[in-house]
């Protein structure tokens, strides 16, 4: 029987990082990658053609070789103070944030990233944006932008697999994992459909896909967890022409708002200038909404999409976040027919449901076809409500026009995380030789910081 050095579940960027570095440093590892999506090159979303989803199991948008967030769209975040995508720096320090920060965008750029950072404009211009945006009641978080755009970080990704391949990395693609093999407090290996695979070190990289499944085996091999942050918001979608000034300069703005009502905390989320709203699929056929922009200027579209996502920190006795947000994301899809809910604002703001009547002589035309017009009170609980609608009100003000009544509201959006996993300096958890990185284990909430996780771990683990 052979035997891993490494077994990684999961390859979205986390585990694909941990591979490469892994590998690079020791070419006579055994790493086995198990991945319940496809291959990148078979990684094909029919709807962008037919606009009308197929129910692909599993969905070809949120699972497969880079996962979901690299698929849909492909943004590097360049923050060296920590602050956009995840906790990361709370676990491995400033000073090894910022030197693991610059390792892995030197990787992306060797397979092809743009070169071109946004953000990075004069500081006057920049300092225009954050003067109106305290004005505004918004703090924004300075950050550089890589966009890899969404046809891009498919040629990228390719190459990445191709050298984890040439590297000898062994990746079973369509092979779910079932369960860990855990004896006398010790992981020993993987269960999947038919097999079993053995291995020194189990590493959990699943991405948020795959984050009920995580939260199922922690409770089954009594790993130690506590409640996590779950963002439940809305899809918005505008007239490019509103957002111009700002994609022009930062082409993803981080703006966060501290709601006048409850003091919520709200933020934008994967802002996509002129690109479309899409749909994904996770278990149990749940639709969500989400967005995606292209490189290419012959793909582009005439609307800017963002996401506008309401942060809930859960406390006793109440443990299942991601239970809550997958109610709340079928109460939208039971109204939708199984699809995803598009409301106008302005029938948002004044408790009516949108019709398909007023929909087609909405001044912004929806770029998610099959969206199903209907009505987001009937979903969203009333405290986040008031929450999109004061961010929204935020928003206008720093961009007139964003406010009115005809911008889109798609939802629901959820990002799912796990419960949070408490992990060591190595992010080993409580069961010996079991490791949880990115996403789904709570640590990072995107894709620099889910790549950074892989590659800070791999160092860590091989010193």
């Amino acid at each position: 029987m052979k035997k891993y050095d490494f077994i990684i579940v999961g390859a979205g960027p986390s585990g694909i990082f941990a591979a490469y570095e892994l590998k690079k440093n020791n070419s006579k590892l055994n790493i086995l990658i198990l991945e319940k999506g496809k291959s990148i090159k078979k990684r094909v979303c029919p709807k962008r053609k037919t606009y009308s989803c197929v129910d692909c199991y599993p969905c070809n948008i949120t699972t497969g070789f880079s996962g979901a967030g690299a698929f849909s769209d492909g943004k590097l975040s360049l923050n060296d103070h920590g602050e956009v995508g995840g906790n990361l720096i709370n676990y491995i320090g400033k000073k090894n944030y910022v030197k693991t920060l610059k390792e892995t965008d030197d990787i992306y750029l060797k397979f092809g990233a743009d070169e071109k950072v946004y953000g990075n404009s004069s500081d006057a211009e920049i300092a225009e944006i954050k003067e109106k945006a305290i004005k505004c009641n918004l703090k924004l978080i300075e950050t550089g932008v890589r966009h890899l755009g969404t046809e891009k970080a498919f040629e990228i990704y390719s190459k990445i697999q191709e050298e984890l391949e040439n590297l000898g990395v062994e990746i079973k693609f369509e092979s779910p994992v079932k369960d860990f093999i855990v004896e006398n407090g010790e992981a020993l290996g993987v269960e999947c459909k038919d097999s079993k695979y053995y291995g020194d070190k189990i590493v959990a990289s699943v991405g948020r896909e795959g984050c009920a499944w995580l939260n199922e085996m922690c409770d089954r091999h009594n790993v130690n967890t506590e409640p996590g942050v779950i963002d439940i918001g809305v899809r918005v979608e505008c007239d490019s022409a509103i957002t111009k000034k700002i994609d022009d300069i930062s082409y993803e703005s981080k703006l966060v708002h501290y709601t006048k009502t409850f003091d919520d905390k709200v933020r934008t989320f994967c802002w996509n200038p002129r690109g479309e709203v899409s749909e994904e699929r996770y278990e149990g056929n749940l639709a969500l909404a989400n967005g995606h922009s292209y490189k290419e200027e012959k793909y582009k579209t005439n609307n800017t999409n963002l996401a506008l996502l309401v942060s809930k920190n859960f406390t006793e006795p109440f443990k299942t976040p991601i239970d809550y947000g997958v109610h709340v994301a079928r109460l939208a899809n039971m109204l939708a027919g199984g699809k995803v809910l598009v409301q106008t604002f302005g029938d948002f703001k004044r408790g009516r449901r949108t019709t398909q009547k007023r929909l087609e002589r909405n001044i912004t035309e929806p770029t998610l076809k099959d969206a199903v017009p209907g009505d987001l009170s009937l979903v969203l609980p009333y405290r986040i409500m008031l929450a999109i609608k004061e961010m929204i009100e935020s928003l206008d003000k720093l961009m007139p026009g964003f406010a009115s009544d005809g911008t889109l509201l798609y939802g629901v959006e959820v990002k799912f995380y796990s419960n949070k996993i408490k992990l060591n300096d190595n992010f080993e958890t409580n069961v010996k030789n079991l490791y949880a990185l990115g996403d789904g284990a709570g640590v990072t909430r995107g894709l620099m910081q889910a790549s950074m996780n892989g590659m800070y771990f791999a160092k860590k683990i091989g010193e």
